[in-house]
């Protein structure tokens, strides 16, 4: 399992966080990431934007064997948009791949009054968590995330 979730924290890191290889839409209207190494492949594909909903999956040799289902969205808009918290997002976990994890018990701040938290439970065989944008005692960026290794 180690290689597995080494190898999804690299997906992470070169995907979403790292503005990774947008590819063809596996679903109409959807929004896909892709990144590909050592015999495991990995999509992200969502929909939406300050509202969104999505999944990443990880496939050995053809064969699904890890997936996350994921639904966020900025729930005060007058105090952060949609471009706002994604560029938190990515700064926050630019720093946790960078540690080598994906899950959460992280905690960063942009040193302008906005903290990110990650919080989860379990490890990359069953999880569930949750990510925050908080400004000052106001929560105004949520997402919802739960997956885990799938197997036949």
């Amino acid at each position: 399992m180690d290689g597995l979730e080494a190898f999804i924290v690299r997906a992470k890191a070169a995907a979403y966080v790292g503005d990774g290889r947008a590819v063809e839409p596996s679903r109409p209207g959807a929004h896909d990431l892709v990144y590909a190494q050592d015999g495991y492949s990995y999509r992200d594909s969502y929909f939406g934007g300050t509202a969104f909903v999505g999944q990443e999956v990880v496939w050995l040799d053809d064969a699904p064997v890890w997936a996350m289902n994921y639904h966020g969205s900025v729930l005060d808009p007058e105090l952060i948009d949609a471009a706002e918290a994604g560029q938190i997002i990515r700064r926050a976990l630019s720093q946790l791949y960078a540690a080598g994890r994906f899950l959460g018990g992280w905690r960063w701040s942009d040193g302008a009054g906005r903290v990110y938290v990650d919080e989860s439970d379990g490890d990359v065989g069953s999880f569930t968590g949750r990510e925050r944008i908080e400004v000052g005692d106001r929560i105004v960026y949520r997402l919802d995330y739960h997956g885990g290794l799938v197997t036949p």
